[in-house]
């Protein structure tokens, strides 16, 4: 009769131990979940769509990031933007983001540039990455078109 009480015990605490893991991961799951949930990068100017004279002033906006200069190293949670211009985001998230004509580095922290683009209608991207350049996985970006004259 003990050994039935005891063995009861046991499978009471197994459960109640079970749902204690289980709250426990949902809450770490929520917790990385809601760290950059919405848009944590947004191109606040110009909007999409926009008209525009050349050079073109970029700004970009953040929330549950912070924008600091690549110097500053690699700290979860901060880093910087990258302008992506008329070409997709790279596909391996796990790399420094190319530096060329189409991939503007801001390692410098600002969050506004002017950039050169020809006549026509161009797609810009922003990127957000750690001070490594490496962006975050998933991709912190927007995207906007516009069309200059």
């Amino acid at each position: 009769r003990k050994s039935t009480t005891l063995f009861q015990g046991i499978k009471k605490m197994e459960h109640i131990y079970s749902k204690f893991i289980t709250f426990l991961s949902f809450l770490f799951i929520a917790g990385v979940n809601c760290t950059f949930a919405g848009n944590a990068v947004t191109i606040t100017d110009p909007p999409t769509g926009a008209m525009v004279s050349s050079p073109v002033k970029v700004c970009m906006a953040t929330e549950g990031v912070e924008v600091e200069p690549a110097k500053k190293g690699i700290n979860e949670g901060k880093g910087h933007h990258h302008i992506i211009v008329d070409v997709n985001l790279p596909k391996d998230l796990s790399k420094p983001v190319g530096k060329d004509a189409n991939h503007i580095h801001m390692g410098d922290g600002s969050t506004c540039k002017k950039i050169k683009l020809s006549a026509g209608k161009h797609i810009i991207r922003t990127l957000f990455a750690k001070g490594n350049h490496v962006p975050y996985d998933p991709a912190l970006t927007s995207t906007v078109t516009v069309n200059v004259k």
